[in-house]
């Protein structure tokens, strides 16, 4: 049976043949129309036009056709772009200062207090006795001041007697009517007289400062009464439960942690190359993760770069009224910048070149004709109608369609969308 195989094959081989080599014999004897141009027919002088009825284009280079949109920059809103959070605008920790066991009943988290409502009470135990005390003997010191004075005066009044007494020995003895041992004898009263001074004054030095000693112990007393009851230094949100009955609270033991939530803050971090545009009082929004959408000021920004990241922190208030933003939240956020010229144009526009630069590819004009060329662009912000991007002239034709087809130089049969995203 090989020898039908072989058979088979040459006839096969023998009609493809036949329709590739001698298609129009075939055709003719067949009686089909090839479809085939008649050849023009010969000049009167016997020369034939064939080059002169068929257009020669091979002087003309092979353009690409592509599609381009005719782009105006138009001055838009720029905006610095952010990846940061939310955070309280401010969160304590309210600690204890003194000791003793909770008397208070225990409020529980996610409560809202006011500034100065109490959230954790403190036995007094001694403390009210110690206070008591302390007044007694705030009394009795102050009661010694009055004693004190009036022995200064007494000492003083006795110091003028001496010295009168001093003055008129000396007198006498000049006229020869008392003795030296007299005028010794009142100037040694003198000098007693006038240490007296100086002890009753050093007495009531000393009464003043048992005053002041005990007025420091009443108000130590006071204030360590005061610190028996903890209140909410603002008002805010309890994060967590406040310390319960009968705990027992030491110096720096947690009675609650309290947020403040209204206004909210939003953090984030300016790479160095955009922080020249971002300013104290520029507007600024932001989408959570959840969808919402709030908008602020920025309020700070941070002179000093992270030594880690090169960045720089800056912060942003926005209202929280009805408490629906939630401190840890990420968010991406937007602040106003100065606004600059951009054309709006497709995403697929967008292309790289051999050393990776991003840009485009336009539409220039060249003794030859449209020709295409690579311009690299800054890219602004992505919105839902294409992207802003900044780099380009006032006009320029942008290829929308063909441009990962064309390098630098390459021809162009152009053709325009009737309205392009750049206008």
């Amino acid at each position: 049976m090989k020898w039908f195989s072989f058979l088979i094959a040459a006839i096969v081989a023998g009609v493809v043949y036949m329709l590739i080599m001698e298609r129009d014999a075939v055709f003719e004897f067949a009686g089909i129309e090839t479809g085939r141009p008649a050849a023009p027919a010969a000049a009167p002088d016997g020369t034939n036009d064939v080059a002169e009825t068929i257009e020669n284009t091979d002087d003309d280079p092979k353009r690409v056709s592509i599609v381009a949109v005719a782009s105006t920059a138009q001055v838009i809103d720029s905006a610095v772009i952010l990846r940061g959070r939310t955070e309280a605008t401010r969160q304590v920790v309210v600690a204890a200062e003194t000791s003793g066991p909770i008397v208070s009943d225990p409020l529980r988290k996610g409560t809202m207090v006011q500034a100065e409502d109490l959230l954790c009470e403190i036995d007094p135990g001694p403390r009210i006795a110690q206070l008591s005390e302390a007044k007694a003997l705030l009394a009795s010191a102050k009661a010694g001041i009055p004693v004190a004075r009036a022995r200064v005066i007494e000492a003083e009044a006795l110091l003028a007697e001496a010295a009168i007494n001093n003055r008129a020995a000396t007198k006498l003895i000049e006229g020869g009517f008392a003795s030296e041992t007299r005028v010794a004898s009142t100037r040694a009263a003198v000098s007693a007289a006038e240490a007296n001074v100086e002890s009753a004054h050093s007495g009531l030095e000393a009464a003043t400062s048992n005053v002041e000693a005990a007025a420091a112990a009443v108000a130590l007393a006071e204030k360590e009464i005061d610190r028996v009851t903890l209140k909410a230094p603002f008002a805010g949100l309890l994060e967590t439960d406040t310390a319960e009955l009968g705990a027992l609270m030491q110096p720096g033991s947690s009675c609650a942690t309290i947020i403040q939530l209204q206004p909210m803050k939003l953090v984030g971090f300016v790479p160095e190359t955009q922080v020249d545009k971002v300013a104290v009082g520029a507007p600024a929004g932001a989408r959570l993760v959840s969808g919402s959408e709030v908008a602020g000021t920025v309020i700070f920004m941070s002179r000093s770069a992270d030594p880690q990241t090169r960045t720089f922190r800056v912060e942003i208030e926005v209202p929280n009224a009805d408490m629906r933003i939630r401190d840890g939240q990420t968010a991406d956020i937007a602040i106003a910048a100065t606004g600059e010229a951009a054309h709006l144009l497709p995403g697929s526009a967008l292309t790289l070149d051999d050393a990776g630069t991003l840009g485009v590819r336009i539409v220039e004009q060249s003794d030859a004709g449209p020709v295409a060329a690579f311009v690299p662009v800054q890219f602004l912000r992505d919105t839902p109608g294409g992207v802003y991007v900044a780099g380009l002239p006032t006009n320029v034709d942008v290829i929308v369609v063909g441009q990962e087809y064309v390098t630098d130089g390459v021809p162009l049969k152009v053709s325009y969308q009737e309205e392009g995203l750049g206008q």
